[in-house]
């Protein structure tokens, strides 16, 4: 009779990233216990509780992707209640409104309600016998070469300890398993904080003349009001309502003190979205919702030898401006299961030979992913100047269009950055590498056209 070995993986963090990761491992056959240190989201009657980041998703292909895989249904019920934006929508002064479509083939991202998501993953994991899920257990320490956790659960303030094969950190951009790896690990670690910070505001719904809940703006598209220095986005939301959210340097912020600067404020710079949101709503959302920091976070190895790994932002933390790091996270998990499959992980019973298979698949990932989670970090980045700024000058828009017309007639040797960044799943360093060489061939072009 054939022994079973059954492989144990602990996951750290309890979010989008980590459920999904839950899901792939117990797919495989393995043990997997969940440690999240924030209550159960699904028991909040107030869902923003559940993290202090709470702007909307975009979902896009790599996303996508990643919930076709394990072939439980993820993929077609995310589909159902997504709402999808077939482009930008620009808010301009004296309430000008100007479309710029996100591709030439009716490309589209898509709206989705992180809490919704996240109930999604959670239901789905807790459904699967090899899955356990611990919440309020902060992690407090880690002995990676004997595989122990150690952590305080907060419901009864006992310690817990938990023996695994494989630890995983999917605990977010502070994550304690990355400050714990720094010690056995040589990481190279890069924090960057922007000066600017963001505040969430809504739009409500409007009722038709027959009592019916409508959006008050085309829900099909992301809104912006670019306004150079700061901006303010809006996506749609399945309750008919829009999340709003206002970036800005810290000192404009703080330089508003009182209802009446607030509302002169918008005034100036965002008049149409007064009547939009209503003048008492944004005055009671403005001064009662936090103004969050934003920041970017590179390290590089991921892995301490084939005992632990980090995925998502607990990995590479980037600024939300190219809507690409649930994305981004998502794809973590796709490719460590490739990388896990690529060096036959699970087909040894014999220890030392699982061991070591682990290890050079966890090598190969972090070698493969850090170039990758780099280049999106760095675009998200730059991201924000586009939308804040760029989009609205006449050299831009005449780019965009030129970029649009090429790859309508040369699909697969022309491809927009955004298109490959959002709408395929060429690795994000090769894309940025493409992008570059486009750019010179235009510049080439057009330097040859002033020569005629």
């Amino acid at each position: 009779m054939t022994e079973t070995v059954v492989r144990r993986v602990a996951i750290v963090g309890g979010g989008l990233v980590g459920m999904l990761a839950a899901i792939y491992f117990a797919n495989r056959g393995w043990q997997v216990t969940v440690f999240e240190f924030r209550k159960d989201s699904r028991q909040l009657e107030d869902t923003a509780l559940l993290s202090n980041r709470s702007i909307n998703l975009a979902l896009s292909v790599r996303g996508l992707n990643a919930l076709k895989k394990p072939g439980l249904g993820l993929h077609e019920q995310v589909l159902g209640s997504v709402i999808p934006m077939k482009g930008r929508m620009l808010h301009l002064d004296k309430g000008r409104l100007v479309s710029h479509p996100y591709g030439v083939f009716g490309e589209c991202i898509n709206s989705i309600d992180r809490a919704q998501l996240l109930k999604l993953l959670l239901d789905t994991a807790e459904e699967l016998a090899n899955v356990k899920i611990l919440f309020e257990h902060q992690l407090k320490y880690c002995d990676f070469d004997s595989g122990v956790l150690v952590f305080e659960n907060h419901s009864n303030g006992s310690e817990v300890s938990q023996t695994t094969d494989l630890i995983i950190g999917a605990d977010g951009a502070y994550s304690t398993v990355r400050s714990q790896l720094m010690r056995p690990v040589r990481m190279n670690f890069q924090q960057e904080y922007i000066p600017h910070a963001y505040c969430e505001l809504n739009i409500p719904p409007v009722t038709d003349a027959d009592g019916r809940s409508k959006f008050a703006m085309d829900p099909n598209h992301l809104h912006i009001w670019p306004r150079h220095s700061f901006m303010m986005i809006a996506l749609p939301n399945t309750n008919k309502s829009f999340t709003c959210t206002l970036f800005m340097p810290f000192e404009e912020f703080e330089a508003i003190k009182t209802e009446n600067d607030l509302m002169s404020f918008f005034q100036k710079h965002f008049p149409d979205s007064i009547p939009l949101m209503g003048a008492q709503n944004l005055k009671e959302e403005y001064f009662r919702n936090p103004k969050g920091p934003m920041m970017s976070i590179k390290c590089t190895p991921y892995n301490y030898k084939e005992r632990a790994i980090i995925i998502g932002d607990a990995a590479h933390c980037m600024v939300p401006f190219y809507g690409q790091g649930m994305n981004c996270g998502f794809e973590d998990v796709f490719l460590l299961n490739d990388f896990l499959d690529k060096f036959n992980v699970d087909d040894t019973k014999d220890t030392n030979e699982f061991r070591e298979s682990l290890d050079r698949a966890l090598n190969a990932y972090t070698e493969r992913r850090h170039t990758d989670a780099a280049a999106i970090c760095d675009l998200a980045m730059r991201n924000y100047i586009e939308m804040r700024s760029d989009v609205v000058k006449p050299l831009y828009i005449i780019r965009k269009r030129i970029e649009g017309a090429l790859h309508a007639i040369f699909p697969k040797h022309f491809i927009p950055l955004y298109t490959m960044v959002s709408f395929s799943n060429i690795r994000y360093s090769e894309a940025v590498y493409r992008w570059k060489r486009q750019g010179l061939w235009l510049s080439i072009a057009a330097a040859a056209g002033d020569g005629s």
